[in-house]
Formats: C-alpha cells, sequence, structure tokens
C-alpha cells in the first residue's frame, strides 16, 4: 500500500534535530581524537556538542516553542510577576522539594558514591547552586506565559506545603512525582556511563581498528554505542517546555517499572552472575569465528549494522529520549518499520554476539541454560515494549500510529505473514461483510 493511500501520521520530531546532534557530536570527537582529549569532562563536553545544535535546531528551523503542546502561549502579553508570584512561589517550593528529596536518595543508595557514579554525583554537587539560583527566575518567566501554570509542579508544591495553597491534585502530583523519579534514576546512570564510551572511541586507533574485521566491527560498534549514550544523555537532561521536550506523562504501570528497572544497576539481572547472565562457559562471536575471514566479515557486519539500527533509534528522538515516558510520538526513521526498532535490534545483536547456542566448555548444559536465560531477556524486552504501549495508548496519536504501524510497518506485516494472520487494509472503518 501506498503512503498516499494510507499516510503515517506525523511525527513529533523532525528528522534535522537528530542530524543536527550527530554533526555536533562528529565534529567534537574529531577535536577531541586529535588532541587526545579521552578524559570525563571531554566526555560530558561531547553531550553538550551534541545537545547544543538539537536546541538551535528545534528553536530556529522546527519551530518547537510555537507549538500548542508546549502549553506557552508566546502571541499574548506576558502577565505581570506579581499576578504569578504567588503561583510560581508554590512550583518552586515543589521543585526544590524535589530535589531535595533526589539528593536524599543519592546519598542513602550507596552505589552512587563508588565507581562511574562518582562522575555523576561530583556533577550534580557542581550544578546544584546554580540550578537553585535559575530555577526561581526560570519559572516565574515561564509562568507569566504558560497558558495553565497550575500544572502538576504546582500540584506538587501544594502537597509540599500542607495544602495551605488549596487542595492538591493527586493525580497531578503523582504525575510529578513519577517524571521526576524517571529523571532522578536515568539521568545519573547515563552520566556515569558518559565518560568511558566517549573514551572507548577517542582511544581507538585507526590503523589498529582497520588491522582486521574484528578490530574493525568493535570500533564502528564503540561508535554507535557513544552515539546512543550522548544522544540519550541530553534527552534526559532537557524535559523543557520551551523546547517541547516535557515530560507529558510517565508511566502509570507498576509493571512498566518493574520491567525497566530490572534491566539497569542496581537491579539489573542480565550483568555478570546475574540471574539471566547467559555467558557462562560461553564466548563471543570473535571467537568462534577465528580463522574464518570471510564470516568475520558478514558477522561483524551485522553486528555493526544492528547497533547503527540501535543508536539511529534514539537518535530519532532528538530532545526527547527517555525511559518509561510519554514525550511525544515518533514516527519517522526505524519507527516507520517497527513500533520498537531499538529493542528488536538489541535482541538480535545480543543472539548474534554472544551465540548462546554454542560453549567453549563443551557442556551441553550450559548451551540450554545460555540459550533459554537470552529467551527470557528477550521475554524481559517484550515485556517492556507491552507495557509502553499501555502506557502511550491513553493518546490518540499514538493509537493512530499503532494501526497505522499494524497495516504497513514492515516488521508487523512480517510477524503477520509468519503466523497466518491476514493485514487488514486502509485507514478507514472497514464495512461489515
Amino acid at each position: 500500500m501506498s503512503d498516499n493511500a494510507d499516510p503515517c501520521p506525523k511525527s513529533a520530531v523532525s528528522h534535522g534535530v537528530g542530524i543536527a546532534g550527530l554533526v555536533g557530536l562528529g565534529l567534537w570527537t574529531l577535536v577531541a581524537r586529535h588532541y587526545g582529549m579521552n578524559g570525563p569532562n571531554a566526555g560530558f563536553a561531547a553531550v553538550a556538542a551534541c545537545g547544543v545544535p538539537m536546541v538551535l535546531w528545534s528553536l530556529l528551523v522546527d519551530k518547537v516553542h510555537r507549538r500548542a503542546s508546549t502549553g506557552i502561549d508566546w502571541t499574548a502579553p506576558a502577565r505581570p510577576w506579581r499576578s504569578v508570584l504567588d503561583v510560581s512561589i508554590v512550583k518552586i517550593a515543589g521543585l526544590w522539594a524535589t530535589w531535595l528529596a533526589i539528593a536524599v536518595f543519592y546519598c542513602v543508595a550507596r552505589w552512587y558514591w563508588s565507581g562511574d557514579y562518582r562522575f555523576s554525583m561530583d556533577l550534580f554537587r557542581g550544578a546544584a547552586p546554580w540550578l537553585l539560583a535559575a530555577s526561581a527566575p526560570y519559572v516565574i518567566w515561564l509562568d507569566r506565559r504558560l497558558v495553565e501554570p497550575k500544572d502538576a509542579s504546582y500540584a506538587f508544591g501544594q502537597w509540599v506545603i500542607g495544602g495551605a495553597a488549596g487542595v492538591p491534585d493527586r493525580v497531578e502530583v503523582a504525575h510529578h512525582a513519577r517524571a521526576w523519579a524517571v529523571k532522578g534514576f536515568f539521568l545519573a546512570f547515563m552520566l556515569s556511563i558518559v565518560p568511558g564510551n566517549f573514551a572507548s572511541v577517542v582511544e581507538w586507533r585507526i590503523e589498529d581498528a582497520f588491522s582486521h574485521p574484528v578490530a574493525l566491527a568493535g570500533f564502528l560498534i564503540a561508535v554507535m554505542f557513544m552515539i546512543d549514550v550522548c544522544m540519550a544523555t541530553v534527552g534526559y537532561l532537557l524535559t523543557l517546555k520551551p523546547l517541547d521536550s516535557h515530560i507529558r506523562t510517565a508511566n502509570p504501570l507498576l509493571a512498566g517499572w518493574v520491567a525497566a528497572l530490572i534491566c539497569y544497576p542496581p537491579f539489573v539481572l542480565m550483568g555478570n552472575g546475574g540471574p539471566l547472565d547467559y555467558h557462562a562457559g560461553g564466548a563471543e562471536w570473535d571467537v568462534w569465528t577465528q580463522g574464518h575471514g570471510v564470516l568475520q566479515w558478514i558477522l561483524g557486519g551485522w553486528l555493526v549494522l544492528l547497533t547503527a539500527v540501535y543508536a539511529w533509534a534514539t537518535v530519532a528522538f532528538g530532545l526527547r529520549f527517555s525511559n518509561l515516558t510519554h514525550r511525544g510520538i515518533l514516527t519517522h526513521g526505524p519507527y516507520r518499520w517497527t513500533r520498537h526498532p531499538a529493542y528488536l535490534s538489541k535482541n538480535l545483536f545480543w543472539w548474534f554476539s554472544a551465540l548462546p547456542f554454542l560453549s567453549v566448555s563443551g557442556s551441553l548444559t550450559d548451551v540450554v541454560r545460555n540459550s533459554a536465560l537470552l529467551a527470557v531477556t528477550n521475554a524481559v524486552y517484550f515485556w517492556r515494549a507491552k507495557t509502553e504501549e499501555a502506557h502511550l495508548r491513553a493518546d490518540a496519536e499514538y493509537r493512530a500510529y499503532s494501526d497505522w504501524m499494524e497495516r504497513n510497518g514492515a516488521v508487523p506485516r512480517f510477524f503477520a505473514w509468519v503466523v497466518g494472520r491476514k493485514v487488514r487494509q486502509g485507514g478507514g472503518v472497514q464495512p461489515a461483510e
């Protein structure tokens, strides 16, 4: 079916914003490689290098700040600051209380003060005074322009001060808490892995990377992971209404949170020695392909392609990447093929890189165990996908996209063909037969 007959719903993000971020990140990476800048601060600079061009593209080209979905009215005269001050003070109280709660959580959770997480904590401590100083004028400035200043932040502020400013809307209080829980948990993790991923690219010697197909695949995969991590970190940092990248809703389903959290430290089940670790007695693809140059080129190229799709799925988000949230519906890039390109590509990557059906120990038990555990890992990601769909289906735009994908998406149509299910054609209502 042609796109004209059944057009795909418009994406909330343009292609250009992700490309702008890639250009900025690529230029900074070349500079860092030239001067040997491979430290943590250079890694954080890479985040800025891809974030700033995306912000500029979003504002100057896409003009996202003028979208109705921001909740901001730039055409009406700004309210006098005195008229919004009472509301703003309540919101500032709620915001500062939120940051305090996150800081206490970081202090209590000891894993944040060792290993890679120390970099995140150092950044937060350095940024805290500046954020506190900037938050008050920012909130007041924004409230003068918001169509409805009494949003979830206001409801949370009401709750913090004990209802002195009125009875808080508990639904909005919960929304605020979930949104900041997502940001507090995942931003610390993403920042912690930025330096290592950036250094893994900067420290590669080009002559080594091109010396062997396995080395070349390793270098290109490292580049893709660096792109993914830097772009995703930008998404967690810039949850701002003027950029239309704010969190509309965070997943209210407990199953969604459980499915996501068991994929990340300190709760991760798939890590080394974890209950779903599928590497015992096995070896990676480069071990099994030793001495088979053609096979190394083919398998290495396939793994690079899968990682590229995974990174592309993150780039497509532009400024809006984050787990467990609704920040606008994407329908472009790899999201024209499947609703979950990142999950599909990474799960395929694990099968072809770990090859769990082969065992260096020669143990059939290891083969069965590793294959079964990777299958369970796949099931976890399928579970994550379904909880995300259940959350997003509250939005009519997502339902329209999901229905379009079922009719036109390459991956859903392939699986429909595999199971012998007939794909419904056309975007309109079908007559009864």
